[in-house]
């Protein structure tokens, strides 16, 4: 197996445990990793990103079995499923005694071919895995601008409301959706590159990421109502560049209500 040279030898050593112990899995065809691994771009804090493809007859069966096949994996300390990003096929686990992460995602063969980027292949029976990764290629979801501008006006009316009513943080915590689902995500597809919400957005567009700190403060009205306008005017920006049916009215309407003694 040729690995990437960025690949620490913590995560090497954990790689190799859970290779030869999955092959050993009849049921298993092949294993391919993703992400970082992918790219070449690892470091000591990176996790693994492991596809784990099943025969189809059999998924049914390890996916009852997945968190006892991540248990014979010697080192493991921690695992749960990852439907609190809607991937129950994911098992997120923490391994010793160099604290990797590893995300497993178990699929059966032939959905191995829907993949959000690259995916080196690691091990497989014949030529499965590579077979089944030529069928489509890989392809990172991009922001639909039109679906923003139609949500866009209502979100930002909720945050100016839960400011109103004096619920900062719920205020907060819009702040923090609309960089990661508005804004990063249209200002990285605008530079060409792969739109994965605020992930290292200080190196891959530090001058905007300059601009994104004015939407970052602190749980007060002055503060919430300055961020959520940077937010709104940052929006406006990233806007003029795609081709979308504005929504006027709800602009208008959203606008009005910064404009009212609640927030002066």
């Amino acid at each position: 197996m040729k690995y990437p040279k960025t690949l620490p030898e913590t995560h090497k050593q954990l790689l190799d445990k859970i290779v030869q112990k999955l092959q050993q899995d009849s049921r298993i065809v092949g294993i391919g990793a993703s992400g970082s691994y992918a790219t070449d771009t690892l470091d000591k804090y990176s996790d693994l990103d492991l596809v784990i493809a099943v025969k189809p007859e059999h998924f049914d069966a390890v996916m009852d079995e997945r968190f006892t096949i991540v248990e014979t994996i010697e080192g493991k300390v921690a695992a749960f499923t990852g439907e609190h990003v809607g991937e129950p096929r994911l098992v997120i686990a923490l391994y010793a005694p160099d604290a990797v992460h590893v995300d497993f995602k178990f699929v059966s063969l032939p959905d191995a071919a829907i993949r959000v980027d690259d995916t080196k292949v690691l091990w497989e029976q014949g030529t499965l895995l590579t077979d089944t990764f030529k069928i489509t290629e890989s392809k990172y979801p991009q922001p639909d601008p039109q679906w923003i501008e139609d949500r866009f006006w209502i979100w930002a009316h909720y945050a100016a409301t839960k400011i109103a009513r004096g619920e900062y943080f719920e205020a907060l915590e819009f702040l923090s959706f609309i960089r990661t689902v508005v804004l990063s995500p249209l200002a990285l597809k605008q530079a060409d590159l792969t739109p994965s919400g605020v992930r290292k957005i200080e190196t891959r567009l530090p001058e905007f990421s300059k601009r994104l700190e004015l939407t970052v403060t602190k749980p007060t009205k002055v503060e919430l109502t300055f961020a959520v306008k940077q937010c709104i005017a940052l929006y406006l920006e990233l806007r003029e560049h795609e081709d979308v049916q504005k929504n006027a009215e709800a602009q208008e309407m959203c606008t009005r209500y910064f404009k009212d003694e609640t927030y002066k």
